[in-house]
Parts: structure tokens; sequence; C-alpha cells
């Protein structure tokens, strides 16, 4: 078994997110919005998966006059443990979107 870092909603929420595409580059604006999830509590959700080595992360290019936005994906190792670690929080009730067999989508 992986590793597992303090399970918190917060934390299963962003994996959640993440794992929908795990090979997409993510912004973290797109994860707040998507997780309802404040930057105050975001980014050092973030911080610790990348210390992990959860998280690969890297700096878009931007257009001139346009701030360089950080960028975020799942690794591979930060995939198998998101999954064991969203299982493990949906058991504890953190779920951010209901599974196909709860009658989500």
């Amino acid at each position: 078994m992986t590793e597992m870092i303090r399970i918190s909603k917060q934390t299963v929420f962003v994996l959640e997110a993440l794992l929908e595409a795990p090979g997409q580059w993510r912004y973290g604006y797109d994860l707040s919005r998507e997780t309802g999830l404040k930057s105050g509590t975001l980014y050092p959700v973030l911080m610790r998966l990348t210390d992990r080595g959860w998280l690969m992360t890297r700096w878009e290019q931007s257009e001139p006059g346009r701030p360089a936005r950080h960028m975020y994906r799942l690794s591979a190792e930060g995939a198998r443990a998101a999954r064991e670690m969203v299982t493990a929080g949906q058991n504890r009730g953190f779920v951010l979107k209901p599974s196909a067999h709860e009658g989500g989508a």
C-alpha cells in the first residue's frame, strides 16, 4: 500500500477532482472552482501533495502582459495513491461527486 498522508475532506476533494483526468494539467483556479475550496485551503493541500511526489507541477508560459500560472497533474505514484485515498475518504463519507453506484453520473 502507498504511504498515505492525512485524510481530510479537502485533500480527498482535490484528489477526486484530479482523478477525473489524471494526465491532464490543471490550474489551481480551476481546481478551486471544481472543489469549492478557497485558495487558503487549496494551495496548502497542493503543496503537501507536491512535496509527497503525488503531483507534478509546471509553470505555464503565458502571453506577454499576463502572469504565468502554476499547473498541476498527478504523477503515476500520485494517481495510485489518490485512488486509495479517495476510496478511504469515501468510506468516511468524504464525497465531492457521487459515484455511479450511489446514483451519480
